[in-house]
């Protein structure tokens, strides 16, 4: 009811806005939809039966955004439609459900921000709240409430918020309120070659605890963080602890023992001209913070507080994606299966050869990652407690090694070479026990030229190939885009497994359209099952074959 009457309000202002010429209205409208198709020859082993398409073959997902602004006050109201279900892979909750998902209303007067209704928010580096929103990967996680942000100078601001985290079309169970300290001493002292800042979050979360009485109602989370630069060196460092709280698994709890947890960030890096170097260090030991305690351990990353994304390098080809690492800060007690978190780190290099040189001629740049990431040494006892190091020596999980290079050879041709090399425990990186399948050891290397053939006209091809004797074997793959001009392009791609039970191509053909604000897409092929990762959140897919179109429009 609540959301019918904002909609009407917002419906009959605009008219009278539009009257007085003092406003505009922006929006958006996008498209995601799948007709899935029976494909017997999509099977992983020779008992499989392959892809069965379901009875609601055809799947959609709608979103219809408005906003209108006037003056100092912006309102703003986003329609959702999953009919008759939503795409494979998103959470059950937004099936065969449609209507208003998210509205607001905000004001900006001087120093003061006010919204009220849902919105959007993360302190320091979203390690203890961010709230967002990710189509692709079907997240949503926007808080219905009202925030408050206040500058009280130019160098000390504050932000507090109080309300309970959209889950599909329902509300979850827990009230998050939150508090956000930010100063600029940097900015108070003037510095001039560089910047030094502070702040501080306090979150926490409120949910009756039922007839359980050792159940915490209330558990917080409590940060402090730096950071700073001075001319070409940058860093920053963050810390969190939160309180003791239950351990519950899609929807049950593990136990009544409670524990606490923590998380560490440190980053720090430099760059100048044609050289960047960054390290990121993380550790996390039982660090996930849910706005329903009995949200912990679903599969579709819905209900989370804080964010932990997997800091890896984000590859976007067909088979530098198949390995993946998604972040493991969930502490499991289960005997065949104990974990306390995570630690590891990332490292960057890139370099620019200097235009004087030869390979400076060729427009040649390097770049290299290095990540590493494990569990942390832990012992753990029959009542279910545990002793953990701050590092130590636990099971290695994820481990990749990568370098690209690019050239540019005239104003034509382009063309990246990039190699991988990764080790990757199967319990981590396909679901399972730890340690109990082993290591996966691949190597990737792959080939991309784009030529320029005038007129908007161009030509893209990339070869790839990957190689590995734990899992299903050799992959290798092939793609070729053709855009006519700015507007029109085609693709075919495969990524062909060979050598294993089975031999499977996953082919996909498809194209898109663009005219102004309006980009029309279509394709169709197989999709390999697994991780689909953005940004370092992954959300898993099964096997598929069928048509998928997607319409874009802004105003």
């Amino acid at each position: 009811m609540k959301k019918l009457l904002y909609a009407s309000c917002f419906l009959a202002l605009t008219p009278l806005w539009g009257q007085n010429n003092q406003g505009y209205l922006y929006g958006g409208y996008e498209s995601n939809s799948q007709w899935l198709l029976d494909d017997t020859e999509l099977k992983l082993s020779d008992t499989d039966p392959g892809f069965l398409a379901p009875e609601d073959a055809f799947r959609s997902n709608n979103y219809l955004q408005l906003n209108y602004n006037i003056g100092d006050f912006t309102a703003g109201v986003q329609y959702e439609s999953y009919l008759p279900s939503a795409l494979l892979g998103y959470s059950p909750t937004f099936d065969n459900n449609n209507g208003i998902a998210y509205y607001f209303l905000n004001a900006k007067l001087q120093d003061l921000d006010i919204t009220a209704g849902y919105f959007y928010e993360q302190f320091g580096s979203g390690l203890i709240l961010r709230s967002w929103e990710d189509r692709q990967l079907g997240i949503n996680s926007a808080i219905q409430g009202a925030r408050v942000k206040y500058n009280l100078n130019s160098f000390v601001s504050f932000t507090a918020l109080v309300g309970q985290q959209r889950n599909g079309f329902e509300l979850t169970e827990g009230v998050i309120n939150g508090y956000d300290l930010n100063y600029d001493l940097g900015q108070q002292l003037n510095f001039s070659r560089g910047d030094l800042r502070f702040g501080a979050s306090y979150v926490s979360r409120y949910q009756e605890r039922g007839t359980n009485d050792q159940i915490p109602s209330n558990v917080g989370a409590l940060s402090g963080r730096m950071d700073w630069r001075f001319g070409g060196l940058y860093g920053n460092i963050e810390a969190i602890k939160k309180d003791p709280d239950v351990i519950a698994n899609e929807g049950q709890l593990v136990s009544n023992r409670l524990y606490d947890g923590t998380a560490l960030q440190a980053n720090l890096g430099y760059s100048q001209k044609g050289l960047g170097a960054s390290t990121t260090f993380r550790r996390l030991e039982n660090f996930n913070f849910y706005a329903d305690r009995l949200a912990e351990g679903n599969q579709f990353n819905q209900q989370l507080i804080s964010y932990t994304p997997a800091l890896t390098k984000q590859q976007d080809y067909l088979l530098t994606n198949i390995y993946v690492y998604n972040a493991q800060p969930r502490l499991i007690t289960d005997p065949l299966d104990q974990r306390a978190g995570e630690v590891g780190f990332q490292s960057d290099v890139y370099f620019s050869f200097p235009k004087e040189s030869t390979l400076g001629k060729l427009g040649t740049k390097v770049a290299a990652n290095f990540s590493y990431w494990a569990g942390l040494e832990a012992t753990f006892y029959d009542d279910q407690s545990y002793d953990v190091e701050f590092i130590g020596s636990g099971d290695r999980y994820f481990r990749d090694i990568n370098a690209e290079i690019k050239n540019r050879w005239n104003k034509n041709l382009n063309t990246v070479l990039t190699y991988q090399n990764v080790i990757a425990d199967k319990g981590v990186v396909l679901g399972g026990p730890l340690g109990s399948q082993g290591d996966i050891k691949a190597s990737i290397i792959v080939a991309e030229g784009t030529y320029k053939l005038g007129s908007g006209r161009s030509v893209r091809l990339v070869g790839q190939h990957l190689s590995t004797e734990q899992d299903r074997k050799n992959w290798a793959g092939a793609v070729m885009e053709y855009n006519f001009n700015s507007k029109l392009s085609v693709y075919g791609a495969d990524a062909y497994n060979y050598g294993g039970e089975t031999q499977v191509h996953y082919y996909n053909f498809g194209g898109s359209y663009t005219q102004g604000r309006v980009r029309f897409a279509m394709n169709y092929g197989r999709q390999r099952g697994g991780l689909i990762c953005v940004g370092g959140v992954c959300r898993f897919v099964p096997e598929n074959n069928g048509l998928s179109m997607n319409l874009n429009v802004t105003f």
